[in-house]
């Protein structure tokens, strides 16, 4: 029962969800813990920041397009973080709030578990906070081959030039691995309908990598699974960073069969 002594959790996203709410809420059910979870958004970062700190709300979880605007707000920056300039999560020690990375964590975690090959050709579309952290893992995982796909061009060159990859607005070839890290595809948008690369690319590839997690099959993880392509979900991504998130926010780290739980709580429609 929420009481005076209840910590609470929360999100900030342009599009909030039900995802991470119910997550976050089932594991704290499972494990007897007095937190609580809620999902926001905001016109005013700045503010919303400000509010954490004033109203000891323990932990929040960063969605786009916040993931860089945040940071100017915060108190410590972690190496996660400072490596990619993009935030997904902040933890209030009493007033002192600091930023981590989950996403990144997520990425490799993913790569390393559908074994994918360091000489694959990748094409990862987006140059924002989310990307930003996908295009860090697959460096760091030892991938050389990686162009990026930016409509912005200053900021795909900026980002490859970082890392020593090639960057494009346009795809001119075929690519091994497509990774999506825009918000092309995601529920309640203006392109929920439409595929993040063009339909020969995905034809073409061998493993399809999303990072939207809702809806679970995207119109890109759809046209995957019609040419039987490996396909990686948004929805995997999401679980195993939220997971980090909570082992941050609680300290307690939750069974497999809890997150499994959990998970498929926070799929349901």
């Amino acid at each position: 029962m929420i009481n005076k002594d209840t910590m609470l959790c929360m999100s900030l996203s342009a599009r909030p969800g039900n995802f991470g709410t119910r997550f976050h809420n089932s594991l704290y059910e499972q494990l007897g813990l007095n937190f609580v979870y809620k999902a926001f958004s905001t016109n005013n970062i700045e503010d919303a920041i400000k509010g954490i700190r004033a109203l000891s709300i323990r932990g929040c979880a960063i969605s786009m397009p916040f993931k860089e605007a945040c940071m100017p707000f915060l108190d410590t920056l972690t190496d996660s973080v400072l490596a990619i300039d993009s935030v997904n999560t902040i933890v209030n020690d009493n007033g002192h709030l600091t930023a981590y990375n989950t996403d990144y964590i997520a990425i490799r975690k993913l790569i390393s578990q559908y074994r994918l090959c360091q000489s694959q050709s990748v094409m990862i579309h987006g140059s924002g906070g989310m990307a930003k952290a996908v295009i860090a893992a697959f460096y760091d995982a030892g991938f050389k081959n990686v162009t990026i796909l930016a409509r912005h061009e200053a900021a795909g060159q900026s980002l490859a030039q970082k890392y020593h990859f090639s960057a494009v607005t346009h795809p001119t070839k075929h690519y091994d691995i497509l990774v999506n890290a825009t918000p092309i595809g995601m529920s309640g948008g203006a392109d929920s309908d439409k595929l993040s690369f063009p339909a020969e690319l995905i034809h073409k590839a061998c493993v399809v990598f999303e990072v939207i997690a809702m809806p679970v099959c995207t119109p890109l993880i759809n046209e995957a699974k019609r040419h039987n392509l490996m396909t990686i979900s948004g929805r995997e991504v999401m679980i195993l960073q939220a997971v980090e998130q909570f082992i941050l926010y609680t300290g307690q780290t939750p069974t497999d069969a809890q997150i499994s739980i959990a998970a498929d709580l926070a799929s349901q429609a």
